[in-house]
């Protein structure tokens, strides 16, 4: 007997009703989704409860306890993007037969990149802009695997990362690069102590805070047989680590720059302890690109090749 189908074609209805999921979700509850969708929450309650009733499940909790969303809401959230970032690919497919121009492109950042003078992503959005004002951007910050996972899926069309182990799926366009040196803080009992006078035997005898996923920091803790203590998913957690007085991490020396200034951390190491990790962005390898997508990475190469 074949399996019954719980949900057959979907009507502009139902694209309406998931666009305001996904706003709410995005937004983080109904109250906050009213000024994004200039709807009433009344009205994205009704919304929400007719979608549930479309797809005959329990898609989040709301009330006094806050929004949340079950497990079958974030398999409907992740189909979502996924689905409505295909009816845009479709879109720019289009507008390309007939050089239009218009748009929309999903975007996904490595954190804590704007104030590397290195990066010029800025510059990016401004050339752009001058060159496709019709295209609308929706900008994310991930991090490194959900990054990579989500333009892989489709969920964004470019994605900024630092480089590490290369994907077939994948093509990459370099960019930029940062310098990253090991830091410990203040209240670290080798603060103060000069560096020529550590080792590295103290160094790598000390808690270490880093990253747990993989990434440049990964694989140069593990060359150098550094024992993580701590794990931080974002260099903000890294640097609260450090800051505690407890752990050696490794940050990027311009997100440092402020830190070291008020004397809150100082460098461990010199470049014993360092490396270089260079950013690419990234996009799917197939489907091909639309124009709209390799136009906006053809201005990412353009300024940073200056």
């Amino acid at each position: 007997m074949p399996k019954k189908a719980y949900l057959g074609q979907l009507s502009d209805i139902d694209m309406r009703l998931l666009r305001v999921f996904r706003a709410v979700v995005e937004a983080g509850g109904l109250s906050a989704a009213e000024l994004e969708l200039n709807i009433g929450r009344s009205t994205i309650s009704r919304h929400l409860k007719d979608l549930e009733i479309r797809l005959k499940t329990t898609l989040c909790h709301r009330g006094r306890g806050g929004f949340m969303l079950t497990k079958e809401g974030q398999t409907v959230y992740d189909a979502t993007l996924y689905l409505l970032n295909a009816i845009e690919q479709f879109r720019g497919t289009v507008n390309d037969m007939h050089q239009r121009v218009r748009g929309n492109i999903t975007i996904a950042l490595f954190d804590k990149m704007v104030t590397n003078p290195n990066c010029k992503i800025d510059e990016a959005f401004r050339v752009f802009d001058d060159i496709a004002p019709d295209v609308t951007l929706d900008v994310y910050v991930e991090t490194l695997n959900v990054l990579e996972k989500g333009v892989m899926d489709g969920r964004f069309q470019v994605g900024i990362i630092p480089t590490h182990r290369a994907s077939s799926s994948l093509l990459y366009y370099p960019l930029f690069d940062e310098e990253v040196h090991l830091y410990c803080g203040y209240h670290h009992p080798i603060y103060s102590q000069a560096d020529i006078t550590i080792s590295d035997a103290q160094i790598l005898s000390e808690k270490y805070a880093g990253l747990g996923y993989h990434s440049p920091n990964m694989e140069t803790s593990n060359r150098l047989k550094m024992v993580r203590h701590a794990t931080g998913y974002d260099q903000e957690a890294i640097a609260a680590l450090i800051l505690s007085g407890r752990y050696l991490g490794y940050l990027p020396d311009h997100y440092a720059e402020p830190l070291v200034k008020q004397g809150r951390i100082g460098r461990v190491g010199e470049d014993r302890f360092s490396y270089n990790c260079e950013f690419a962005a990234i996009a799917r390898r197939a489907p091909k690109p639309s124009h709209i997508v390799e136009l906006f990475l053809s201005c990412l190469e353009k300024v940073h090749a200056v």
